[in-house]
């Protein structure tokens, strides 16, 4: 039973910013400072709260609200599909949104099951890969956006502070500003925008001497970075033998 609760965003979305505040901390305690942080969707709010815009028990009340409104939403569905986002824009409708870009060919969309549903038929007529995602909404789509009002005014009630450690915004895949970090109309946009994660990963991964530690329940992060980083040094190997060739 508890498993199934699991299974519900109310329950799942505070257990794993729990668990990722849980295992942040115990790096910390273990002196392992991160000098910049990147999060995944509901992690950039444990990214958030360990850089100081959020103090604890506010974001624990953001995650749990955010978590139950959430649930209050019809069904949705997600999708990964082996496609860029250039290639995959054709495919998408007021219906389908992009939901999350992790990587150079990887990229994962969300809507209504029966939108979802006819996007698969349409993807493997054309023989392109792509897997339906475990999950009961359509997070990061345009289904989450009757949920704007009630979500700014929650945000709006907490204060925001200047983040004392850099972390990469999901919403623009890069750096956060300090006005975005303190603005409740980011943490709108970032409820439902597209999850630029690769251009995240690509843009720490342009610092020099970088480590990257996963603070998770998996390795599936892990995975979209050493992913990123082969399909890097394939462009470089082939950038090489084109130029020299020329």
């Amino acid at each position: 039973q508890e498993l199934q609760l699991l299974q519900q965003t109310t329950y799942a979305q505070p257990v794993m910013f729990a668990l990722e505040y849980a295992l942040a901390q115990l790096w910390i305690s273990w002196g392992v400072r991160p000098q910049s942080l990147i999060g995944y969707s509901l992690g950039e709010y444990t990214a958030a709260c360990i850089a100081g815009v959020l103090t604890l028990p506010d974001a624990i009340m953001l995650v749990a609200r955010r978590a139950q409104l959430i649930q209050s939403l019809p069904p949705g569905a997600m999708m990964a599909v082996a496609l860029s986002e250039t290639e995959l824009l054709p495919y998408l409708s007021t219906a389908v949104s992009l939901a999350i870009i992790n990587g150079p060919s990887m990229c994962v969309v969300a809507g209504p099951l029966d939108a979802i549903e006819e996007m698969s038929k349409q993807l493997r007529q054309h023989e392109i890969a792509h897997r339906r995602l475990s999950t009961t909404h359509a997070f990061h789509s345009s289904m989450m956006a009757t949920l704007e009002p009630a979500y700014l005014a929650l945000v709006q009630s907490i204060p925001l502070h200047k983040p004392q450690i850099p972390f990469v915004s999901n919403v623009t895949g890069t750096w956060i500003t300090n006005e975005e970090a303190t603005d409740p109309g980011y943490w709108v946009r970032h409820l439902c925008q597209t999850v630029r994660f690769a251009d995240g990963v690509r843009l720490l991964c342009q610092q020099p001497k970088t480590v990257m530690l996963e603070v998770g329940p998996g390795q599936m992060l892990s995975s979209l970075v050493l992913q990123h980083l082969s399909s890097q040094a394939v462009s470089s190997r082939s950038e090489e033998r084109r130029v020299g060739k020329e």
